[in-house]
């Protein structure tokens, strides 16, 4: 079984660690809910920390932290960005741990997440959850955020491809940001694959509808593939987006996100994520790239998301 303990980690005290001897995740108690590492034993953080707020609790500013966050969309400069600079509840459930942040109190919702981990495997399951805990119905998504540390590259996957003049209607749309710039050197738009590298220039996003439920980031070898389901027929945030890349002069973000939805009080919705790392994978630069090095272990990871642990 997967084990859990406390320990310092990043100037705060109390945080607690997930390992099955393979692959470890550490969770800070202090703020959050923040997955603040993530990687093979004694391997590389996947994830961004930012050494400004490390350590640092209290007070009414929002501050990035780094590591893995849970959000609700669509993006509000006032209601998405409520401090979660203070303690959150940690409790042991089989496998792994629930994460608990106290009741945002100006937006009527609460924050949870379950994450289990497989005996031995790199895998990990979460399950994001939004609660109403207001008097009125409240319409968001479940918006989930790995922060990923600097100089990898992201892959987000295309629907299947066609040809003219037998393929005559759209399959797919791209949202861009007012800032996105298509001309960015940073961007490889493949015939199968957009490929997004973080180097340090200014902020990039798109927002894309991924048929196929999953969303990667390779850096220094590791690769991380995050899996999920999509809704057929569902209305996502940000013009029909559930996976969505942003990156800037430091990390680079791989969200998804949820359908929008209408929460009645005392009610949740939930956001599930499968997580597989890999080692040993080169860094794509083309669609022959990932061809050729990703997708035998996206297949794998097709297979694995069905498990529930």
């Amino acid at each position: 079984m997967p084990s859990l303990e406390k320990l310092d980690y990043g100037k705060w005290p109390n945080n607690h660690r997930l390992s099955n001897g393979r692959i470890e995740l550490v969770v800070t108690a202090d703020v959050g809910p923040r997955i603040i590492r993530l990687g093979f034993v004694n391997g590389q953080n996947l994830f961004y920390e930012d050494a400004q707020a490390m350590g640092k609790t209290g007070g009414d500013e929002w501050r990035l932290y780094g590591g893995h966050r849970l959000w609700h969309a669509p993006e509000d400069l006032v209601r998405t960005y409520v401090p979660d600079n203070f303690p959150v509840t940690v409790e042991a459930i089989p496998g792994g741990m629930r994460v608990t942040q106290p009741n945002e109190s100006a937006n009527g919702i609460q924050k949870q997440m379950d994450i289990t981990m497989n005996d031995g495997a790199a895998r990990i399951r979460l399950v994001h959850r939004l609660t109403n805990t207001g008097p009125w119905p409240i319409t968001v998504a479940v918006w989930a955020l790995s922060v990923m540390a600097a100089g990898g590259t992201a892959i987000i996957p295309l629907p299947p491809r066609g040809e003219h003049p037998k393929d005559l209607l759209p399959t797919s749309q791209i949202a861009i940001w007012p800032y996105t710039s298509m001309a960015d050197p940073r961007w490889t738009w493949g015939q199968r694959f957009i490929l997004l590298r973080q180097t340090a220039a200014p902020p990039q996003k798109i927002g894309v509808n991924v048929l196929d439920g999953w969303a990667a980031y390779a850096l220094g070898g590791d690769l991380l593939v995050k899996r999920f389901t999509p809704v057929p027929g569902a209305t996502y945030p940000d013009l029909n987006s559930n996976v969505e890349v942003f990156t800037n002069e430091v990390m680079l973000e791989v969200e998804t996100l949820g359908p929008i939805t209408e929460i009645a009080p005392g009610q949740s919705v939930e956001q599930a994520e499968d997580w597989t790392v890999f080692d040993g994978v080169p860094a794509p630069n083309n669609d022959a790239d990932v061809e050729r090095d990703v997708l035998a272990l996206i297949e794998q990871t097709r297979s694995k998301a069905v498990e529930r642990m």
